[in-house]
């Protein structure tokens, strides 16, 4: 099954392994989960600026871990089959920076103040395969219901935008970005996507 999975997403599969292994790895490492922390104070400095990156593969607790890891696992494996895994990588790539741009400027000045997690790249994840496929009903625990995939990425960025008003050191604000990020560079490689997700929706609302 993990050769079919590496075979068919290899891409996705190798950022879901990683992220997984050096998020649990720094649970215990106390050194090397602030090294790889973004800290825009540094980064505005031209300092850790590698922090941009790593920053994401790494979680604040195990219901940050699993949140996250729960979302792409969802969305990641699927999308990559659809846009290539060629796309993919940039798309998840280009979206972690993109999204930590606005908390650098932020707090460049906020020597204190560091931030991690995937949530801007998984963001773009979701609002990308939304524009290929808004209808699709995903299944979560405790709900009875199935929850089309565009409801379930409005429900994301309202928990992120409730959750960044907590003081976590979670880069939720990174969420409205990443997801701003998925749907511009997946429009630029894929321009007829738009009108396909807006017939999508009518057909969603028409039925």
């Amino acid at each position: 099954m993990i050769q079919a999975i590496f075979s068919q997403a290899p891409v996705a599969a190798l950022i879901f392994i990683l992220t997984i292994i050096t998020s649990i790895y720094t649970f215990s490492n106390p050194q090397l989960y602030g090294k790889l922390m973004l800290h825009p104070y540094s980064v505005t400095r031209g300092e850790r600026v590698y922090s941009i990156i790593t920053s994401g593969f790494i979680h604040a607790d195990w219901g940050h871990l699993f949140f996250n890891m729960f979302s792409f696992y969802f969305f990641a494996f699927t999308l990559e089959g659809i846009i290539g895994s060629g796309q993919f990588a940039i798309l998840y790539l280009v979206s972690l920076i993109l999204s930590d741009l606005s908390t650098i400027m932020r707090h460049k000045d906020d020597f204190r103040y560091n931030s991690l997690g995937a949530s801007g790249a998984i963001s773009a994840i979701i609002f990308s395969y939304i524009l290929f496929d808004p209808s699709t009903k995903f299944y979560i625990m405790f709900i009875p219901i199935g929850i089309p995939a565009v409801i379930f990425g409005v429900l994301y960025l309202l928990y992120s935008a409730y959750a960044s008003k907590q003081s976590s050191g979670i880069n939720h604000d990174a969420h409205f970005y990443g997801a701003l990020s998925g749907l511009i560079i997946t429009i630029i490689f894929n321009p007829g996507v738009l009108s396909h997700f807006f017939s999508e929706i009518q057909r969603m609302v028409g039925h």
